[in-house]
């Protein structure tokens, strides 16, 4: 175990590295200016406009351009074009928010993913089985955009809900618990919606290895022994059935933290989605750099959390 997490971990830095590459490129190469307030502006003088590409490193070639943002990254010196502010630490202030939603949604996904894929295993060909195969497939086939949109109409337009950031302004609340309860309301809505795909495709993953499992001698032995079908399909067939599952976090993260773009831009929920989509706007490259590098690290770390998540629910999983 601990020879693969090295490996593991050795592999990750490679990747970072690669990932590094090409997001910078893709950032610097895409077409607009960081400086667009001022490179047409004839009030701001030749000498203010240099001085501002040679701080943000816009006066050298590209090569040189990634080497310096990646030292600077590195050594906490790299600032934002938009406020002059360390990149990090306006992504560490954002952080919180999106691993509170992306850790809830995840949650909500593998819980509901779950009951829905053991309950159609076990209806197989019976109409609890089709619903759950209908619901599976308007979760996939539905845009999350439209569907965050369509909640958002209702719930406002409906029922004059607020929605918006991580708890409701200009209302006093009368103790800590109704506080508490407001935020709890604004995280679960976006971290639901986020969900959706997730519940969709492991509840689809789940009923085709929980049908494998049913058949197989083991679980045939243990009804002749008199247990329950509850205890049959939780204890036995779901415990054989679920590692697909918990392996399919690693895959279910990168969608995860690229609808979180979407869905927080919408809500206004301040996480690094939306801090990447106002980046993205502001042309603030070192910021979009550092996202990319941070986000590309949260996802590998996923990788790596799923495959040991993986050996421990599944002791015949050897990884070295």
């Amino acid at each position: 175990m601990i020879s693969f997490i090295i490996r593991r971990l050795a592999l990750s830095v490679v990747l970072l590295f690669i990932i590094s590459i090409i997001s910078f490129f893709i950032v610097t190469l895409t077409p607009g200016s960081p400086y667009p307030w001022g490179e047409l502006n004839p009030k701001i003088s030749a000498e203010v406009k240099a001085n501002f590409r040679k701080k943000f490193h816009l006066d050298r070639p590209l090569h040189e351009q990634y080497s310096l943002i990646m030292r600077d990254l590195f050594t906490g010196n790299l600032r934002s074009i938009k406020d002059d502010r360390p990149v990090m630490s306006r992504i560490l202030e954002r952080m919180p928010a999106t691993v509170a939603l992306n850790l809830t949604s995840i949650v909500i996904s593998l819980s509901f993913g779950t009951l829905l894929g053991v309950t159609a295993a076990r209806y197989s060909g019976h109409w609890q089985d089709a619903l759950g195969s209908i619901i599976a497939f308007l979760f996939i086939a539905l845009p999350g955009f439209w569907i965050t949109y369509v909640v958002v109409i209702a719930l406002v337009k409906g029922f004059g809900a607020p929605i918006l950031g991580t708890h409701s302004y200009g209302i006093e609340f009368p103790n800590a618990l109704a506080s508490g309860l407001d935020t709890l309301w604004h995280l679960l809505l976006p971290a639901t919606i986020l969900a959706l795909g997730g519940i969709a495709s492991q509840s689809r993953y789940l009923r085709a290895t929980m049908i494998e499992s049913l058949r197989e001698d083991y679980i045939r032995t243990a009804r002749s022994k008199g247990l329950s079908e509850d205890v049959v399909l939780y204890k036995h067939a779901l415990r054989n059935s679920i590692r697909p599952i918990i392996a399919g976090i690693g895959m279910v993260l990168p969608a995860l933290i690229g609808g979180a773009v979407v869905i927080e831009t919408i809500f206004a929920y301040p996480g690094m989605g939306r801090l990447g989509y106002e980046a993205v706007l502001e042309r603030d490259y070192p910021m979009l750099v550092a996202l990319n590098f941070v986000v590309a690290a949260l996802v590998l770390l996923g990788n790596l959390i799923s495959d040991l998540l993986s050996a421990a629910v599944d002791p015949r999983v050897r990884l070295e």
